[in-house]
């Protein structure tokens, strides 16, 4: 079906039927490889900075790897984009995950011989797979009108779930593998992200055909060639796209500051307490659960209710997980799971709003590389998030991080309601 050669470009732009059915091919495809590349990010959040803490012996330092990791993310974001737009989705996609199985294999190396310096070098490549996870959800909305948009995004979104719920609970079964073989159990879910990585990457490189940016591009020429808009139009239509570009990076900025700030230094928490693996295990994965889970209903609520909504909706989500975070009792597993849940799904709520507005804001020819560029600030918003959770926790407490990144989401508010009127 999807090695066998494909109908010519003009096919598509003539018959909406065809255009249609690669848009559900697409979708397909691309929500295949988002399995497994959900079950390659779970491994960095689960046991990251648990690994780092074993090896550099404190938990000052604990929140490197997750900043590590976004950093990595950040400047793959930057050259998929670039890829993509200039190659095609499938070129970029596939690209960064095998780079990012690579990463994880370089973890593990690193874990064997004990060198923290080929362990943070493995985690900036391995952040490679973070970002291309998230560029996927774009390739699903370059053939969506603007009322498919946030309910494509949010069907690969939702994909991710079975991979990324599997991860963290495969923590102790793939730590026993480990060390059946050698290795640090630790390491174990850094062995099944290398395999996850590789296996989503080779998905979109075999069955990505044809490129669907390629054929939204081809589709934006068409009309410039057949439809003559006014210059006010066009005006009008670049300041509205840089509004929309705004609203949309600061609520994906705002969103993943706040969820990679206190999921971050929860297994440490945890473990502070008495929480043995499997419980971290389990609270997280219930945390990357609610991060996908929800996407869906979440979409078809972006593309029903709007944009702005859904992002305030998203800051209060955030305050509560905040809240109930910082002042529920470190022994009660059950209001840890509740409070990440909410974590997860305030992101998820600000993730495909602001993804939409991004969306509805570029057009083909320049899409990829803006999508990039945006998705560069949020990674280093995570980078930043993940970097300062460790001091915050070693300097003041876990309850403090969480109580400040409740609050933080707040100025989602003003500033989605503002920018929405200017």
């Amino acid at each position: 079906m999807f090695g066998k050669t494909q109908d010519p470009i003009e096919t598509y732009i003539e018959s909406p039927e065809k255009l249609k059915s690669l848009y559900r091919r697409v979708l397909l495809v691309v929500s295949l490889s988002q399995v497994f590349g959900g079950a390659g990010l779970a491994a960095g959040i689960t046991v990251g900075a648990l690994l780092a803490q074993q090896m550099l012996g404190t938990d000052a330092y604990a929140g490197v790897p997750s900043a590590l990791l976004t950093l990595g993310s950040a400047g793959t974001a930057l050259i998929v984009g670039k890829l993509s737009q200039r190659y095609g989705r499938r070129t970029g996609l596939s690209a960064g995950f095998i780079v990012g199985g690579l990463g994880a294999i370089g973890v593990v190396i690193a874990a064997i011989i004990n060198s923290v310096i080929l362990l943070f070098a493995s985690l900036l490549i391995y952040g490679a797979g973070t970002a291309t996870n998230l560029q996927a959800r774009y390739a699903g909305t370059d053939l969506a009108n603007n009322k498919q948009r946030a309910t494509a995004i949010s069907t690969t979104m939702v994909m991710t779930t079975f991979g990324a719920v599997a991860g963290p609970n495969l923590v102790d079964i793939m730590g026993g593998f480990a060390v059946s073989i050698g290795v640090p159990a630790l390491a174990g879910p850094f062995i099944l992200s290398a395999t996850a990585y590789i296996l989503a990457g080779l998905v979109l490189f075999i069955m990505l055909r044809p490129d669907p940016l390629e054929i939204a591009k081809m589709i934006e020429a068409h009309k410039q060639e057949t439809e003559h808009g006014n210059k006010i139009e066009s005006f009008n239509k670049k300041v509205s796209n840089k509004s929309g570009l705004a609203v949309g990076a600061t609520v994906m900025v705002l969103t993943q500051i706040v969820m990679v700030a206190i999921m971050t230094m929860t297994p440490i928490h945890m473990k502070h307490h008495g929480h043995g693996l499997s419980e971290v295990g389990i609270v997280i994965g219930f945390h990357v659960g609610a991060m996908y889970l929800p996407s869906l209903v979440t979409g078809i609520l972006v593309d029903k209710v709007g944009r702005t909504a859904m992002s305030i909706a998203s800051g209060v989500t955030l305050l509560f997980a905040g809240l109930l975070a910082a002042f529920a009792p470190s022994d009660s597993l059950v209001l840890l799971i509740v409070a990440l849940s909410l974590l997860g799904i305030g992101w998820n709520f600000g993730l495909i709003s602001g993804t939409a507005q991004i969306v509805d804001s570029t057009e083909p020819s320049t899409r990829a590389k803006t999508q990039g560029k945006i998705d560069v600030l949020v990674a280093l918003a995570g980078a930043s998030g993940g970097a300062l959770s460790g001091m915050v926790v070693a300097n003041a407490s876990y309850a403090t991080l969480s109580l400040a990144g409740g609050l933080l989401s707040l100025i989602l508010i003003p500033v989605v309601i503002w920018t929405k009127k200017s």
